[in-house]
């Protein structure tokens, strides 16, 4: 029995969650497998392959600001068929990668077409389709993460070892080309005119495009809360080791944590589109930061074992509630036409913080501040980024 929320289009709903899913391919947590084999094949440096990544990232995040506007354009097939295809290409091109340099088109493509693009499918079209129940369709839709981060790295890391790094990519490209491509283009069927509308049957004249919303103060006081969540988490899961250490956490316990924050973020993405739903999703977004405040000060003034899973679990509950709120957030303040236009704004942003957070965490860390000292700036950044969406006035100007 399909719940009501999803009813009568729930080809949409579940066209949104694999897309999400499908988007893992492209995420920090798949390709991180990877980095002692490319690293040791091609004779790089942790620097070097930092650089390359990095730098594929924000040329990814410069193109999908041009590019995310096509979800308003193109039919839903045609964009579903380009993204998984460029998705595949990545995959292929990373497995036929027979020097350093071949890895920065691969990186590239990877980047835009997985972690930029299929979010942004994902949820572009969550957030379209379902004004109604809206919260809880973008909570369905990003249980996609949880469910790639279970099943990727764990059956990416597997393969490795039975076959080699290469089998992995083409085995990734094949999924995507016979069957998440196939499974997308059957969900991504005309939505049913009872229970939603296209994107040019759902916009009016109150709905903003995206030169309206770069005029709207609101739009700069919400984007540092949106935007705070995939900025620490990068930053915190890529130096968990240098944490570690300095904590004397051994390897061994910093592993387990993670699983308080699956936990925390596959639990939490049951309860966090009802309460999107009921609040709203700008009253919302603030109050989602509280737990990720909370486990940065745990790590911060604390230095017990039990301390890596708490802080983690709090950072997964955050990583639940303020993705279904941000995912909410511009349907709500800005109408439809223009989401994938507006949406590509906030995607774009996203991924350039997730490329400048490591590096910025990085150099602190090398300057001598402490890791203690760093979960407290950043739990200084995240009060601070709450205040100013509290600040945004409800009505748009």
């Amino acid at each position: 029995m399909l719940p009501s929320f999803i009813r009568p289009n729930a080809h949409l709903a579940f066209y949104a969650l694999l897309a999400v899913a499908a988007s893992g391919f492209g995420q920090t947590f798949f390709v991180s497998i990877f980095g002692s084999a490319l690293r040791g094949e091609f004779g790089l440096s942790n620097a070097q392959y930092g650089a390359a990544y990095s730098g594929a990232t924000l040329a990814s995040a410069a193109l999908l600001l041009v590019c995310g506007g096509l979800v308003d354009r193109w039919p839903l097939r045609r964009i579903t068929a380009l993204a998984v295809t460029l998705l595949a290409s990545a995959c292929l091109l990373l497995a036929a990668a027979t020097s350093g340099w071949m890895l920065l088109p691969g990186f590239f493509l990877l980047r835009f077409a997985g972690q930029g693009f299929m979010t942004h499918l994902g949820m572009t079209t969550a957030g379209r389709y379902f004004s109604d129940n809206r919260g809880k369709v973008i909570a369905m839709a990003a249980l996609g993460f949880p469910l790639a981060e279970a099943l990727l790295p764990a059956g990416g890391a597997q393969l490795i070892h039975w076959s080699g790094w290469r089998s992995v990519w083409y085995a990734a490209s094949a999924i995507l080309l016979l069957i998440v491509l196939p499974g997308l283009l059957w969900l991504a069927r005309a939505p049913n005119s009872r229970g939603a509308t296209s994107a040019a049957e759902c916009g009016g004249d109150a709905d903003f495009s995206r030169a309206q919303v770069l005029r709207d103060p609101g739009f700069y006081l919400l984007l540092p809360a949106a935007l705070m969540t995939p900025f620490v988490v990068t930053a915190v899961l890529f130096h968990q080791g240098a944490i570690g250490e300095s904590r004397g956490w051994s390897l061994t316990l910093m592993g387990s944590a993670f699983s308080g924050y699956a936990l925390g973020h596959l639990v939490m993405l049951f309860f966090a589109g009802s309460l999107v739903d009921r609040f709203g999703a700008q009253r919302s977004l603030p109050m989602a930061l509280l737990p990720m405040v909370v486990g940065l000060l745990l790590l911060a003034l604390c230095r017990g074992d039990w301390v890596p899973c708490a802080y983690l679990t709090l950072l997964g509950i955050t990583q639940a509630g303020t993705g279904t709120a941000g995912g909410a957030l511009w349907p709500e303040r800005y109408g439809s036409r223009h989401l994938g236009a507006i949406r590509a704004l906030s995607q774009a942003a996203m991924v350039l913080s997730t490329a400048v957070s490591p590096l910025l965490a990085g150099l602190l860390l090398d300057g001598g501040v402490a890791s203690g000292a760093l979960a407290a700036m950043l739990a200084g950044l995240v009060s601070l980024s709450a205040l100013l969406a509290l600040a945004a006035p409800m009505d748009r100007t």
